[in-house]
């Protein structure tokens, strides 16, 4: 296993994102998934984190990220929807007569961690020690 890091730390942080449509309106085709994946990449350096692996259907998508621990998430989550919201409105305005008041993305979102061993591995490993 190959693990990230940086000067005082090591670490494998992955993160599952799951990102909505306001209301689900199925709106996403492969061609806006692109162009959003595409915007997910641009700033994503901007805040430590490194896309693993990107799938949509036609109102959410999945993605699956890297980051390094000094990462704010919730910053880097509502600096990337609104960036997106905006330039795909910008660049497909025939999804602007689908969307519920000019919003593209829904308010909420799914935010996981994911990888590594299970909680009840590790929960075992630790109550172990020191004996």
């Amino acid at each position: 296993m190959k693990l990230d890091n940086n000067n005082h730390s090591v670490f494998l942080l992955y993160y599952h994102l799951v990102l909505v449509v306001k209301c689900r309106r199925k709106v996403f085709s492969d061609q806006m998934s692109q162009y959003a994946k595409d915007i997910f990449v641009r700033i994503d350096s901007s805040y430590n984190i490194t896309l693993e692996e990107w799938n949509h259907d036609q109102d959410h998508v999945h993605i699956m990220f890297r980051a390094h621990p000094n990462t704010e998430m919730s910053k880097f989550i509502n600096a990337y929807k609104s960036a997106s919201s905006r330039l795909i409105k910008k660049d497909f305005p025939e999804v602007r007569r689908k969307l519920w008041k000019e919003m593209f993305w829904s308010r909420s979102y799914c935010l996981l961690t994911t990888g590594g061993a299970p909680i009840e591995t590790i929960r075992k490993y630790i109550e172990s020690q020191g004996r």
